[in-house]
């Protein structure tokens, strides 16, 4: 039974269905909500921002004093772990991130172990958003999972991903090895985060989609899996989301195979898939953020539908992606009390 003391969404990542599922948007905190963009103006650049507790643990905690949403996720960046890494990271405005030449395999290989104390901000930030959240809301922390963060160290920071597959194919050693850098890394800075207050952990896959099935087991499976046994050995029991944006029907066997507590479905995910893999573990999305932005009639029955179709299995209410900036606040609203009934 959910008590104040069990935040709704540990209750449903333990296999439990709720009265109603828990709901959390991925970058609620963000540019749609104008206290965010008037903090945000108040650092001199994305990673400092990141990286200062203060502002990091306010930006996080804004959308839970506006909405009722059942999580906070701390506010920070799937980049961090190439700057702990060696490598240059910042954002260019209007172009997002850029990243310089990718350091030696043994040079970041010497940090991967030492990720957590690098980012040790990020787990200050958990700290403090932790002591100022209810004890009936979760909080999430978070990394980006080891492909993803690999094809913008390759390509420094292009979205295009085709340089970093055809890497994937050229210079397989190599990139095994840097995917192996990551999964340490990725171990001792989630780690840290469960340390410093997250209740759950999420791995955001974000460029799963177009891969075959070999390199989505090399890149994608198999480091979810050493992530999750990595976190295990070493005592945290955190629950972990994974999230394999865009695999199609690869996701069916991502949830049989890594030990995530629950799958996150992006926007194309159908119903029946969800409902096979709620028969093991936890899901979480699928609305369009498309849809969210555009509001009315359509998005409150794409609410509907999925309230209806996942509701039966332990299900977590979410956006296939993340808010879009110029979502308008009302249409989140509208959502909210859809799911709520706040």
């Amino acid at each position: 039974m959910t008590t104040l003391e069990t935040p709704k969404l540990l209750s449903v990542l333990s296999g439990t269905r709720a009265d109603r599922p828990p709901v959390w948007f991925m970058r609620q905190a963000g540019r749609y909500l104008p206290e965010y963009r008037e903090l945000r103006a108040t650092a001199p650049d994305f990673i400092s921002f990141c990286l200062n507790p203060e502002k990091a643990a306010e930006a996080t905690l804004q959308p839970m004093r506006r909405f009722p949403y059942d999580a906070a996720i701390v506010f920070a960046d799937i980049l961090l772990i190439p700057k702990a890494l060696g490598q240059k990271v910042w954002f260019e405005t209007g172009e997002g991130p850029k990243l310089g030449d990718l350091p030696s395999i043994e040079s970041m290989a010497d940090l991967a172990g030492q990720a957590g104390q690098a980012l040790s901000a990020v787990g200050e930030t958990l700290t403090r958003v932790r002591a100022a959240l209810e004890p009936g809301r979760a909080l999430i922390g978070f990394a980006g999972a080891p492909w993803t963060v690999a094809t913008y160290m390759i390509e420094k920071g292009s979205s295009d991903r085709s340089g970093a597959r055809t890497y994937a194919y050229e210079h397989a050693d190599a990139l095994d090895r840097l995917i192996a850098v990551l999964v340490t890394a990725t171990v001792d800075y989630l780690a840290m985060q469960a340390r410093a207050g997250a209740q759950v952990l999420k791995l955001f896959e974000s460029w799963a989609e177009g891969l075959s099935e070999p390199l989505f087991e090399r890149l994608v499976i198999k480091p979810h899996a050493a992530i999750v046994r990595g976190l295990r050995e070493r005592g945290v029991t955190t629950p972990v989301i994974g999230f394999p944006r865009g695999a199609g029907g690869l996701v069916e066997t991502y949830a049989a195979v890594v030990p995530v507590q629950g799958v996150a479905l992006d926007t194309g995910a159908p119903a029946a898939l969800g409902q096979t893999i709620q028969a093991s573990k936890a899901i979480q999305g699928a609305l369009d953020p498309l849809l969210l932005r555009a509001g009315g009639d359509a998005l409150l029955a794409r609410v509907d539908e999925l309230l209806e179709q996942w509701s039966a299995g332990p299900y977590i209410f979410n956006l296939g992606h993340g808010i879009l900036p110029d979502t308008p606040i009302a249409h989140v609203e509208a959502v909210l009390k859809r799911v709520t009934g706040a």
